[in-house]
């Protein structure tokens, strides 16, 4: 395997990661699961999955995974302290992947960016912010809500400032409205005046102008998709059985 993704922990955070990755075009096989619990793990293998069954904080079952060639980590395990643990373990064994974490408390946040997460998502504070802003402004929820429906829902895309982009203003990007930068550390806001012209290493976040290959096609208004290609099994609210 090579430029594969693997996901530790096949609870809902886990199923949701999957699924959305393989919307936005990955190869169902190239979405590898590690999770101990069985029954989880017969699950992802129904999907099509590929599957390791094992401990993610153990360094053999990464290498199994093969985690030194894949092109991202992500870690939708069930406690904070299992977390740091398989991050730190993936980090030391796949110095160049990305590491992406879920963390349940946003004082654990830091822990994970030491040993190594190159993102954290602090998920009880992330529903808890989504919450209040959509009992605030309901129409603002629902268009965020939107975002995370990536089979059907508005698209939005990265990609790195090309060659011919360096030196470009904003406007001059003609394939997408761009709504943030990612410069070095920090992120810009489309209307930040200190964009300036776009710079090498600059990470262009926006909505594509227009649909093209792999871009999600709205399963609600397409009557030739077929909805059992995207449809999900109930939801699980349990928390993974990963430690």
């Amino acid at each position: 395997m090579k430029d594969h993704y693997i996901i530790c922990g096949y609870g809902v955070k886990g199923r949701s990661a999957a699924r959305a990755l393989c919307e936005s075009g990955v190869h169902t096989e190239d979405v590898v699961i590690v999770e101990r619990d069985r029954a989880q793990a017969e699950e992802a293998s129904l999907r099509g999955h590929t599957v390791i069954v094992g401990d993610a904080t153990r360094s053999s079952v990464l290498q199994e995974a093969e985690v030194a060639a894949a092109k991202a980590v992500v870690f939708g395990l069930a406690r904070d302290d299992t977390a740091v643990l398989a991050t730190l373990t993936a980090r030391d064994l796949a110095p160049e992947a990305l590491l992406v974490a879920a963390v349940l408390e946003d004082e654990n946040a830091h822990l994970l960016r030491q040993s190594g997460a190159d993102e954290v998502i602090t998920s009880s504070e992330t529903a808890g912010r989504f919450l209040g802003l959509t009992t605030r402004h309901p129409r603002v929820g629902e268009v965020l809500s939107d975002f995370l429906h990536s089979d059907y829902g508005l698209s939005l895309r990265e990609h790195l400032v090309t060659d011919d982009e360096v030196g470009c203003s904003l406007a001059d990007i003609a394939d997408q409205r761009t709504v943030a930068i990612k410069r070095g550390d920090e992120v810009l806001r489309y209307d930040d005046p200190r964009i300036g012209r776009l710079q090498r290493g600059d990470r262009l976040v926006g909505l594509p102008r227009s649909r093209g290959p792999g871009d999600p096609v709205d399963a609600r208004a397409d009557p030739t998709t077929d909805d059992a290609t995207s449809a999900d099994a109930p939801a699980d609210d349990a928390p993974s059985r990963e430690p």
